[in-house]
């Protein structure tokens, strides 16, 4: 169910059914433009709660990471190869 929000921000309730899956409410599918058959990317913190990326979010923090990771290793803060 869809609270009232500002535009451009939402906030919806789901319930949990017995097998652990929820239903994205079709206001937020659209809102992320999610489709069936998407892949979504949950991410978790015990103290602020879970948040769930779609697709073009998950590309984002994807290439953000992985510019970190290149600027390390090209900086020597790379993964210690002997660990493997």
């Amino acid at each position: 169910m869809k609270q009232r929000s500002p535009k451009g921000k939402g906030a919806w309730t789901a319930r949990v059914g017995e097998k652990g899956q929820i239903v994205i409410p079709k206001d937020a599918r659209d809102m992320f433009s999610i489709r069936p058959g998407d892949t979504v990317l949950l991410l978790d913190d015990e103290k602020r709660g879970l948040a769930i990326l779609s697709g073009d979010k998950m590309l984002a923090l994807t290439e953000k990471l992985l510019g970190v990771l290149s600027e390390e290793a090209e900086e020597g803060e790379g993964v210690d190869e002997t660990d493997h």
